[in-house]
């Protein structure tokens, strides 16, 4: 009875324990290690299912929380310096400008400064925030994902028709919506390159007002006559930004060609001047006025250009003020402001001279 079950025990004793049976093809170093210090595979299988791929499955979330904590933090140095680069730019530029002669005290150019400074840095924080959470937000769900696909493979998941199946829905969707992808792209390099920001007036093409609203998608305007406007941000061409750090008034001045126009340039630049010296709410101009002589010669007038640098978004308030300032002044010069004039002659029938129609004989 011995010699009978003698052999197959032999040669079991020969091959030595087989973890596969317990821990699979590719057994891992606990599951081997119990397997073969107890030679149990039940024992082997439940310590590799309560101990092992916990640890292990604690070990990725651990780097993965690690590894997207990284990324979160050099995606937050990464936008801090590209802001602090633009704000160094804009500080730069407005050093130079500071070269320019000024009609306003030192404190209201002090309090000037300070303002804008504050103006640009809030806005460059608020930026900052944005760009950073997008960016953020895409680094914690690629990093978590790929976790994600490590823990479904340390439970046995065939990850081979889970990620056919994602790289064909991802080839459909990049086809469905590639006029979405680009909108959110075209917002992310927007809030990078600082093109825009809320409340300034810009111009994009079909159509132009003051930014109300910025997300990744749309841009919100609001046009002067009170129209909201949604713009894709994948459909803008470019930008013509009115009010970024400065603008500019520019008016053409009509003139009689009887005029003599030294005395005409010495008018218009006295009344530029008092608004430079004034500072009026909604007006502020932060340079001297230039007239920078004769711009046209019309069919009834001779145009004399006005440049006024104003504060951001007061290029319109200030035009309209000039304009009144300058009527009132060449009035007063007695400088005449031209404007077309018609002659009309009526005449009657019973006016002397006046023939009869063809034809009114023979009737």
């Amino acid at each position: 009875m011995i010699s009978q079950f003698a052999p197959p025990l032999l040669a079991q004793t020969a091959g030595g324990p087989d973890p596969t049976a317990a821990c699979g093809e590719t057994p891992g170093v606990v599951c081997r290690w119990v397997f073969d210090l107890t030679g149990s595979e039940g024992t082997a299988r439940a310590v590799e299912w309560v101990v092992a791929k916990p640890l292990k499955v604690l070990l990725v979330l651990l780097v993965a929380f690690v590894l997207n904590r990284v990324l979160q933090r050099a995606i937050r140095n990464l936008v801090e310096r590209l802001v602090a680069s633009r704000e160094e730019e804009a500080r730069n530029h407005d050093e130079e400008e500071d070269l320019a002669p000024r009609s306003v005290s030192l404190a209201q150019w002090a309090a000037s400064r300070a303002r804008g400074l504050a103006e640009r840095a809030e806005r460059g924080r608020q930026r900052a925030q944005g760009l950073g959470t997008v960016l953020r937000s895409i680094a914690g769900v690629v990093v978590y994902g790929m976790a994600a696909l490590i823990v479904l493979g340390e439970f046995g998941v065939n990850l081979g028709p889970l990620i056919a199946g994602a790289g064909i829905a991802g080839i459909a969707l990049g086809f469905g919506a590639q006029t979405l992808v680009r909108d959110f792209l075209s917002g992310l390099f927007m809030l990078a390159e600082d093109q825009y920001g809320v409340g300034d007036v810009v111009d994009l093409g079909d159509a132009s007002g003051v930014v109300e609203e910025i997300r990744l998608r749309t841009t919100r305007l609001r046009d002067i006559g009170g129209t909201v406007w949604f713009v894709p941000n994948g459909e803008i061409r470019r930008v013509a930004n009115k009010s970024q750090r400065w603008a500019r008034a520019v008016l053409d001045v009509p003139v009689a060609y009887g005029a003599d126009l030294d005395d005409a340039v010495r008018v218009i630049k006295e009344a530029a001047d008092a608004i430079w010296h004034e500072q009026p709410d909604g007006a502020t101009v932060i340079a001297e006025p230039e007239v920078l002589g004769v711009e046209a010669l019309g069919d009834s007038a001779v145009s004399l250009r006005l440049a006024l640098k104003v504060a951001p978004g007061e290029q319109f308030a200030t035009a309209r003020l000039a304009r009144r300032r300058i009527k009132d002044a060449l009035d007063a010069a007695g400088i005449e402001i031209p404007f077309a004039q018609h002659t009309v002659w009526l005449r009657s029938s019973l006016d002397p001279g006046h023939g009869e129609r063809p034809g009114a004989a023979a009737r």
